[in-house]
């Protein structure tokens, strides 16, 4: 029992931690807005490890939706997305991301998003709320395009009784809207 919830408090503090260091970066963020040029609205598909730390993992797929610069709320970019486990469990969300560019090619986007859960087969959340913090690391290329790797994690930040988290890396592409549908 007492591994148990120190296990518990392990995962616990790795969310906090997550949580202070996306607030750190926005902290800085908020200091200094990025230059970039207009970066096109995006549909990206994601494929990884869900519940990384944990003893009921499963397959994830994503889905989203990143807006344009043009669509831009200060320095944030909005995005709405979906996820899905191999486990049945589903996760719809809507958030915001800041793009940090080194030089031309490589991408860093802190983000954070509020959604809906629901556990299907899989691990109980909680709760049906849920918060999203990540990171992604991207490579630009040419046409727009990125392949990038997510790390993600999703707790109710207290909501629920139970607020286990669960930790995901999923390797990403996106695509340039225009890209797909020939804008």
């Amino acid at each position: 029992m007492y591994s148990a919830l120190k296990d518990m408090e392990d995962f616990t503090v790795v969310g906090s931690s997550l949580v202070r260091l996306a607030a750190c970066v926005c902290a800085v963020l908020m200091t200094v807005a990025p230059v970039r040029a207009e970066e096109p609205d995006f549909l990206t598909f994601g494929a990884g490890y869900y519940d990384l730390f944990d003893d009921e993992s499963a397959g994830e797929a994503r889905l989203e939706y990143r807006f344009s610069e043009a669509n831009k709320i200060w320095i944030f970019t909005p995005f709405v997305g979906a996820t899905a486990t191999t486990d049945a469990a589903t996760y719809g969300y809507a958030g915001v991301g800041v793009d940090i560019f080194f030089g031309n090619r490589w991408v860093l986007t802190p983000n954070f998003a509020a959604g809906i859960y629901g556990n299907g087969d899989g691990k109980d959340l909680g709760h049906a709320v849920e918060f999203r913090s990540g990171v992604e690391l991207a490579y630009r290329f040419d046409n727009y395009s990125r392949l990038g790797l997510s790390f993600t994690h999703i707790s109710n930040a207290g909501l629920g009784e139970r607020n286990p988290g669960v930790e995901s890396l999923v390797l990403t592409y996106s695509v340039p809207f225009n890209m797909l549908f020939g804008e």
